[in-house]
C-alpha cells in the first residue's frame, strides 16, 4: 500500500464524523482490553487461592482461626467476606436474639439472610465490567459500519462534480472507508469472546461460593464441619453391617 493510501492519509482526508467514529472505536478497544486484562488476572488469582483458602478454613481449629487463615489465603476477598458475614450474623443473633427487631427470628434464617446479602454483593463485584464488554461487542460493528457508510458517502460527494470517474479516485476513498468495518469487528470480536469466557468463569466461582455458603451455614448452626476431600460413608456397606449385627443378636 502506498503512503498516500495509508492510515495517515485516511485520517488527513477524513472529516469530523469519520474522525469521531475512529476515536470512539479506539477508546472502546482500549477500554475493553484494559478490562479484559484485569479480569484475566483476577480469574487466575481466584483459581490459585480459592482451593487453598477453603482447605485452610476447614483445617483450622476454631472459627477465628479459620477466618484468619482465609484472610491470608483468599487474595480476592470473596470467601473472606462471606465467612465474616456469616460469623458476625451468628454472633449478633446470639447476643440480640431476645430483643430488637430480630426477636423471634431463628438463627438459621438470620444467618442465611446475612450470607445471601453478602453473596449478592460479591456477585455484583465479580460481574462488574461484563455489561461494558457486552455493549462493546454489540455496538462496535455498527459503529464501524456507520464510519464505512459515511466514508463512502463522503467519497461519492467528492466525485459528484467530476466529469470522468477514475478507478484510482474511487478505490482509495472507498477502501479506506471499509477499514472502519474491519476496525469495528476488531473491537467487537475480542469483547464477545471475553464476555462468554468470563461469564462461564463467574458462574463456576459463584457455584463455589454458594457451596461454601451452605457448608458454612451448617457449621454455624449445627456445629458440624466438613472439609474438602472428606469421604462419605458407603450406604450399602453400612446397611450390610447393620444386617450382620442384627443376625448376631438374633
Amino acid at each position: 500500500m502506498h503512503m498516500e493510501l495509508g492510515l495517515t492519509h485516511f485520517w488527513a482526508q477524513g472529516d469530523a464524523v469519520s474522525r469521531s467514529v475512529a476515536i470512539m472505536l479506539f477508546v472502546l478497544s482500549i477500554g475493553s482490553w484494559y478490562l479484559m486484562a484485569g479480569k484475566i488476572l483476577a480469574m487466575v488469582q481466584a483459581r490459585r487461592c480459592h482451593a487453598r483458602a477453603l482447605n485452610a478454613f476447614w483445617g483450622a481449629d476454631s472459627l477465628p482461626a479459620a477466618i484468619e487463615a482465609v484472610r491470608q489465603e483468599d487474595k480476592t476477598g470473596v470467601l473472606l467476606s462471606l465467612a465474616i458475614a456469616g460469623a458476625n450474623a451468628a454472633a449478633l443473633h446470639d447476643q440480640h436474639a431476645a430483643r430488637g427487631i430480630g426477636a423471634g427470628v431463628s438463627a438459621s434464617e438470620f444467618v442465611t439472610r446475612a450470607m445471601r446479602n453478602q453473596i449478592v454483593e460479591s456477585q455484583a463485584r465479580i460481574e462488574s465490567g461484563l455489561t461494558f464488554l457486552a455493549s462493546v461487542g454489540s455496538t462496535a460493528p455498527f459503529i464501524g459500519l456507520l464510519g464505512t457508510v459515511w466514508g463512502i458517502y463522503h467519497a461519492l460527494v467528492g466525485l459528484s462534480g467530476a466529469t470522468q470517474v477514475v478507478l484510482d479516485k474511487v478505490a482509495g476513498p472507498v477502501g479506506e472507508a471499509l477499514i472502519m468495518t474491519a476496525a469495528g469487528l476488531f473491537v467487537a470480536i475480542p469483547a464477545v469472546l471475553a464476555y462468554n469466557a468470563f461469564t462461564r468463569t463467574n458462574r463456576l466461582t459463584l457455584a463455589r461460593l454458594d457451596g461454601f455458603a451452605h457448608d458454612l451455614h451448617a457449621y454455624l448452626i449445627t456445629g458440624l464441619r466438613g472439609r474438602p476431600g472428606d469421604k462419605l460413608i458407603n450406604l450399602e456397606s453400612a446397611e450390610s453391617t447393620r444386617n450382620v449385627r442384627a443376625a448376631r443378636s438374633a
